[in-house]
């Protein structure tokens, strides 16, 4: 059986691909209230855009058709959990698991996009003292 590091296959970044129906309010969303910047688009409509927000980036295709899954498409680590579950609440966004801490050491919860993408969010917990 061959194995990858046999090869000295290295793999670089790998980043989200979500599907949006409106890349105007997709991209307004992520970048006014999330703070990604815009580093790349294509296309007359944009059908595709990438967005970068310190080491995260996002990828949106436009789906006009698009149907949201009923499971998370993405994780993002964050800093500041509660900041930015307080943004999503402020924002009005639908949020599908409540903040909390998990026995598998992160503080965590689940949003949804204005496209129905869910996404979950977690901050490393600190260790607990022995």
């Amino acid at each position: 059986m061959d194995d990858i590091a046999d090869h000295g296959i290295r793999f670089g970044r790998i980043a989200a691909m979500l599907p949006v129906k409106d890349m105007g309010k997709a991209h307004d969303f992520y970048v006014n209230v999330l703070g990604f910047r815009k580093t790349f688009e294509n296309g007359n409509p944009v059908g595709f855009m990438i967005l970068k927000q310190d080491q995260a980036e996002l990828h949106l295709t436009l789906q006009p058709g698009h149907k949201a899954a009923a499971f998370n498409v993405a994780h993002m680590m964050v800093a500041d959990v509660d900041a930015l579950h307080a943004i999503c609440q402020s924002h009005g966004l639908r949020i599908i698991k409540g903040l909390q801490d998990k026995d598998y050491g992160l503080r965590a919860f689940v949003f949804e996009d204005p496209d129905g993408n869910r996404i979950d969010v977690g901050q490393v917990l600190p260790a607990k003292p022995r």
